[in-house]
């Protein structure tokens, strides 16, 4: 642990929550001048996720409380401004990204494998985590200042749009990594559940790994935007008889729908030895019926962002195949308006911040 009074620390511009019923407002915070490993950027974008809407409510204090004031963002792109005597692998200039985590123990088994997000620690998020340098918490991507440890910047090819990028290194990784990980290939048939932030990222990853991709949504409306984003076929999931037609007929489901829903009707789409993965996080129990699993011996799992070295990965994947996210960019001004709009479900795909309005006022 470093001692919090020794670190020398600057002033930087941020918006934040003062409370959990406090509509976010301008404030300043203390970041770290960087030390020797680290890397300071110049916040350039910063998503919003559903989880800072989350964790600025307070909404999941019961395992993960809110400590305050709280400042979001872990979706974040920016420049390298300063670079510390042993941080070499970045310059000044370089475009950078941050997502989800800024550190983790480092010795654990899941670290040592490159899987941080599984951390032992626990891994230390962007924001609303334990500060080992300054005290108190970490502050996230709604500054206009970052300083990071080298091993948690991510390098951003200047072939994507930089505030596309922004939510690859959550709502991007979060949707890669399963995919990866389970092994779906050229040939196989995906459906995705839900094609809101998670779930349009989760198609466009899914096609260009070669897959049959099937989108279940319960609003007919999206199915012209399923299919421009790289959908073969929309299933409308409250059809009956077309929810039926799919039984036994994909190889895997990617479920990222957060709000409470029928996982088995899902589950009965799968062919034998098929896998259901859940990145999604309803907040209450899911009913499960285990016959679903038991007839055709198929697989219900989970999955959680991607450590360091698959999001560098990533990352890559998406300048080789020309990938980001579908995007609304708003000032920093708007971001309350944005949260209100984001429980409606008014949003294609992903509000980003443009941080220039921070810095303009």
């Amino acid at each position: 642990m470093t001692d919090s009074a020794a670190v020398p620390a600057f002033e930087a511009r941020a918006y934040g929550a003062a409370n959990q019923t406090a509509r976010l407002a301008a404030m300043k915070i203390r970041r770290r001048e960087p030390q020797p490993d680290d890397v300071q950027l110049e916040v350039l974008f910063c998503g919003i996720c559903h989880s800072d809407l989350h964790q600025v409510r307070n909404e999941w204090s019961s395992f993960m409380p809110t400590t305050y004031p709280c400042v979001p963002g872990h979706e974040i792109v920016g420049r390298v401004t300063k670079a510390g005597r042993n941080a070499r692998k970045f310059r000044e200039g370089d475009l950078v990204a941050v997502g989800c985590m800024v550190d983790s123990c480092r010795g654990c088994a899941s670290c040592r494998d490159g899987l941080e997000q599984y951390c032992q620690g626990p891994a230390t998020f962007t924001y609303n985590g334990p500060d080992k340098h300054l005290g108190g918490v970490t502050f996230g991507g709604y500054s206009e200042q970052m300083v990071v440890d080298q091993g948690y910047v991510l390098r951003v090819s200047d072939r994507l749009d930089p505030a596309g990028a922004a939510p690859l290194v959550c709502a991007g990784i979060t949707t890669y990594s399963p995919l990866r990980h389970f092994g779906l290939k050229a040939g196989h048939a995906i459906g995705i559940v839900g094609l809101g932030g998670l779930g349009h990222m989760a198609v466009k990853f899914a096609r260009a790994f070669g897959a049959h991709v099937v989108v279940f949504t319960t609003s007919p409306g999206k199915a012209e935007d399923a299919m421009r984003l790289g959908a073969h076929e929309v299933v409308v999931s409250r059809d009956a008889a077309a929810m039926l037609a799919r039984a036994g007929s994909l190889d895997f489901v990617l479920d990222t729908v957060s709000a409470p829903h029928d996982i088995n009707a899902y589950v009965a789409c799968l062919k034998r030895d098929g896998t259901m993965i859940m990145v999604g996080a309803p907040e209450q129990p899911t009913p499960l019926l285990g016959v679903g699993l038991l007839f055709g011996r198929r697989r219900l799992a989970g999955s959680l962002i991607g450590g360091i070295r698959e999001t560098q990965e990533m990352l890559d994947f998406c300048a080789e195949h020309g990938i980001t996210a579908d995007v609304e960019r708003i000032r920093m001004q708007q971001v309350n308006d944005a949260y209100e709009r984001l429980l409606k479900g008014d949003v294609k795909y992903r509000f980003v911040i443009d941080m220039a309005s921070l810095r303009q006022g």
